[in-house]
Formats: C-alpha cells, structure tokens, sequence
C-alpha cells in the first residue's frame, strides 16, 4: 500500500521521501513513478530503530530543507495462532514496528510540521484496531495503541497548523503477509482474496482524506461495515468476526 500511496502523491504533484527496510521495494516504486531524484528520494530505514530515525529525520531535512506531511504506514501483522502460543519476542516485534516505529517517527518530525505554515499528520491503523480478529489479537493491540495515539494527538494539535488524521483500511490486496513472513498458504479462497481492495483504490482514498483533513477514515466496504455494526452492537460483531475467522 505504500507504493500506491507515494505513486498517488506523485500523479498529484508531490515531493515524496520513501523510508523502508527494503530497498528493493523503494527502487521498484520509483521505476513505476517515472521521476527523478528531485522528485522522490529513497531512504534505507528500521523504523524501530529510534536513533536510526533521529539521523533519518537529519538527512531528510538536510535533503529537502522541509517536509509537509508524514504518513506513518508501515506495519506488520503476526502468524495467525492465538496469544497463548505467540512467542512475547514474536508480540514486542510486532510492537517496535506498529507502534513504536510510528511514535519514533512522530516524535522525530513532528517539531519540524508545527513550523511550517500548514502539515499533515497519518497514521495507518487497521479495522483490527478497533474491533477484534482472532488470531491476530497482538497485531490488533499495537494498530488500537497507533489508533489512540493518532486521536491524541489530534487532539493535543487542534487548532494548530498541523493536521491529523487515523486510518483504518479493510481488507486491502498488499504485501503484507509476505513482508511480514507469515505463511498464506491455504488460508482462503479465491473468491475472498478477489473481494479484498486494491491498494491504488485504497491509496486514493487516503489521499483524498488527508486533503481534506478528515478526522478518520475507513478505507473499503468492510472497514465501513464493522465500524457501523460494532459500534452497534459490540459483542454481536466481535463473536460475527470469531466465526468468520474460525471458517477461513
């Protein structure tokens, strides 16, 4: 989803700085984009490494002189078992990348957004984040955790310069699984996998959210759903949740 994101913002005329641990990733992003260097600039990154994105934060700056807008999306989600057999190093990882390498990416540039005369803060939840996935409950706590950090600070930021806005995709047709090293395979069907959004349509509407600096925004059909009908009938769509995790 990154990818599509930083290729809508290049289709909309923005400087695009890509930060990832992969740079196989950036470079292929890049070639899609069709630009050059003054236009998107790669950087190879841990972003739960928080020195590394103190000296991240410099060149950057150093590179660009300003930035206007940080959209934290990086992420991992956890092999699919429930908490009693997920290793506690397998949940602080899930943890560092989720969440602390969103709040170390925060704390880094937000400084620098609250001089320039307007700016953007995203940050990339999940549906998991607000209502519950079996087998995914580890994964779910660190995208509610970037979720209350999102709205908090929306909140600290009211009537500032900076902007700030939490999103939560459904299902969208990404990497995720793969970058995360969890296994897929035999974990549903074709039809379901065909039913998921497409991360240029999910990439969009995050785009147009953060132009309009929407408070939140449920990005595809069933992120919409599961808000509505959880905040409805809490239980009724947890347990709606547990059987249709139980059947795929």
């Amino acid at each position: 989803m990154g990818q599509s994101i930083t290729l809508e913002l290049i289709k909309r005329g923005a400087n695009v700085v890509t930060a990832d641990i992969n740079l196989d990733g950036m470079k292929d992003t890049k070639k899609l984009a069709n630009v050059d260097d003054g236009r998107i600039k790669s950087y190879e990154l841990n972003i739960s490494d928080e020195q590394g994105v103190e000296k991240f934060k410099e060149k950057v700056l150093n590179d660009f002189e300003s930035i206007d807008g940080l959209i934290n999306n990086a992420g991992i989600i956890q092999p699919f078992v429930d908490i009693d057999s997920l290793e506690v190093e397998k949940i602080k990882s899930i943890m560092d990348v989720n969440f602390y390498g969103c709040l170390y990416m925060t704390k880094a540039f937000l400084p620098h957004l609250k001089e320039r005369p307007e700016a953007h803060l995203s940050n990339v939840s999940s549906m998991g984040g607000f209502i519950p996935f079996p087998g995914q409950t580890a994964y779910g706590a660190s995208k509610a955790a970037v979720k209350m950090l999102s709205e908090g600070l929306n909140s600290e930021l009211h009537g500032s310069n900076v902007h700030v806005t939490v999103i939560f995709p459904g299902a969208v047709n990404t990497n995720i699984t793969k970058n995360s090293g969890v296994d897929m395979r035999n974990s549903g069907s074709e039809e379901q996998a065909a039913q998921t959004l497409s991360a240029e349509s999910a990439a969009t509407q995050i785009v147009n959210a953060i132009e309009k600096n929407k408070y939140r925004v449920m990005v595809g059909k069933d992120a919409k759903f599961l808000n509505f009908f959880y905040r409805l009938f809490p239980e009724k769509a947890s347990l709606f949740i547990a059987k249709k995790m139980k059947q795929t």
